[in-house]
């Protein structure tokens, strides 16, 4: 059984107070993008591994690379379950990965049999984009269908929250107000359609850590619920990330990428989470975008 977790977008994110508990409350607004991985979860037994090759194509998933950017297929093989990772590189040891931690107590409170997990990585990690988070709840949700947990959203949501603070957004996919730490999901009516993203990730990566130490929690001046409402050409003057200021003087290339946004018609642009991506939403398609951000990872998408 194979899925493709979506990446999401931070439409405004704003640091309000320092909690007693070491974190922080935000408010932001998660938007779904169509930016993707993929994932397969079959039961253990001998695979070929191009199987997962031939169905992506069939999944019809752009900008998918053929060759991995590991020596080999990635492999990590534990008594319960076994690992294989292809496409982008991920930071840190396989075995952490946010997939198999959504496995594992799953595994041990529904008594799943040993599993055979591939994970194709394109949405890139370091970015603000969610792509690790989603990866674990399309796994959790995953695996509910595919051996008929039968578990309702709500308990698939309280799963995702002990994996990460943007996990169980993924879940139901659909833009919502996050406050707390981001586990605190309100839907949202908000639509998008007709518009286009460009996404760009530059080869830095800034530590959550990092962007909060550069960050005095306030609240916003003008409420993120209220300038949603606004139309698009008027979010650049009402909704601000609060990392940007900090994050951009040390790094002052997310800068120039958000100014290019602009440049090439932007409506709104911002930097997502934490970064590094930097985003443009646009009325219409940018012609020939990748030439704009040469050497750099860079996407256009239609937006829902």
């Amino acid at each position: 059984m194979i899925t493709f977790p979506n990446a999401k977008i931070n439409i405004g994110l704003n640091i309000v107070a320092k909690r007693t508990d070491g974190y922080h409350d935000i408010e932001t607004l998660f938007f779904p993008v169509n930016l993707q991985d993929a994932l397969e979860v079959t039961l253990k037994k001998p695979l070929d591994s191009g199987v997962i090759k031939k169905r992506l194509e069939v999944g019809n998933l752009l900008h998918l690379k053929t060759e991995s950017r590991y020596p080999e297929i990635d492999s990590v093989d534990e008594s319960s379950y076994e690992l294989h990772l292809l496409g982008d590189a991920i930071e840190g040891n396989p075995a952490e990965s946010l997939v198999v931690k959504a496995y594992k107590p799953l595994a041990e409170d529904f008594d799943i049999p040993p599993v055979v997990i591939h994970l194709y990585k394109h949405i890139p990690s370091g970015a603000g984009l969610g792509g690790g988070s989603s990866d674990a709840a399309q796994m959790i949700a995953l695996l509910n269908k595919r051996f008929g947990l039968k578990m309702k959203n709500r308990c698939m949501e309280r799963y995702a929250a002990q994996l990460g603070s943007d996990c169980a957004f993924f879940i139901r996919n659909k833009p919502a107000f996050a406050t707390g730490r981001g586990e605190i999901l309100t839907p949202v009516d908000l639509s998008l359609q007709n518009y286009f993203i460009v996404i760009v990730k530059p080869n830095i990566f800034v530590s959550t850590a990092e962007a909060y130490a550069g960050v005095t929690p306030a609240k916003p001046e003008v409420s993120l619920r209220d300038a949603i409402k606004r139309p698009v050409s008027e979010w650049k003057n009402l909704i601000v990330n609060d990392f940007e200021k900090s994050v951009f003087a040390k790094h002052p290339q997310l800068q120039q990428l958000k100014d290019k946004m602009y440049e090439l018609g932007a409506e709104y642009a911002s930097m997502s989470g934490s970064g590094s991506a930097i985003y443009g939403i646009f009325s219409k398609s940018v012609e020939n975008v990748e030439q704009h951000f040469p050497n750099l990872f860079c996407r256009q998408r239609d937006l829902i």
